[in-house]
This record gives structure tokens, C-alpha cells and sequence, in this order.
């Protein structure tokens, strides 16, 4: 799977309606460690939610985890702050974002 592919399929998982109805604003970047690798972006700005394949200078927060793990994350099989703990999920800048976008997540 590319990236390309692996981010059609995260953005699934959230509920694109909720979330640009949401008043703030979100910047997070992923980096994923393993297949499909590289970096992406999340951010919910001005009602509208972007997931594209850049890094983001400007961000909250930047997350570094495996596909499987964000997916399972998004799916609610896996929650965040056990991520986090185990060592799955490591994050630079502002847990509070992170889990507002987590808010997002549709329940598959």
C-alpha cells in the first residue's frame, strides 16, 4: 500500500462531517515507522479538514507511529494514552490536540 493509499483509507475513519463543524483549529503531524512510511498531515482549519502527504512546520503536535496503530487508534480498538504508555505512539507538542482530533473518529 502507498501512502497515497494508506491516507484515502484514515480518512474513513473520521467523521469529516463533525469535524468541520468544529470552531478551532488542529494541526498535527504523523510520522508513520513503518509500511506505508513517511509523513502526513491532519488539520482541521476554518470548518475544513485536510489530510495531506507534507510535513507541517506549524503544527500542535507531532505524532510518531506505525499505520496499524493510528488505524486502530481511529477505529477505537486501541486508545491513545495506552498507546502512549506501551511506547506505541510517541508524541511531540500538545496531547490536547491530538485527542480533540481523536473526537473525530468514527465508531467502525
Amino acid at each position: 500500500m502507498t501512502l497515497t493509499e494508506y491516507l484515502e483509507e484514515l480518512k474513513e475513519f473520521i467523521d469529516v462531517e463533525a469535524a468541520e463543524q468544529y470552531d478551532g483549529f488542529i494541526a498535527i503531524q504523523v510520522n508513520l515507522t513503518a509500511e506505508p512510511e513517511g509523513i502526513f498531515y491532519i488539520e482541521l482549519k476554518n470548518h475544513h479538514l485536510s489530510v495531506e502527504p507534507y510535513d507541517y512546520y506549524d503544527r500542535q503536535a507531532a505524532l510518531t507511529i506505525k499505520p496499524d496503530d493510528l488505524t486502530n487508534i481511529l477505529k477505537r480498538r486501541l486508545d491513545p494514552v495506552i498507546a502512549f504508555t506501551t511506547g506505541k505512539l510517541k508524541l511531540d507538542g500538545d496531547p490536547g490536540k491530538v485527542l480533540e482530533l481523536i473526537k473525530f473518529a468514527k465508531n467502525k
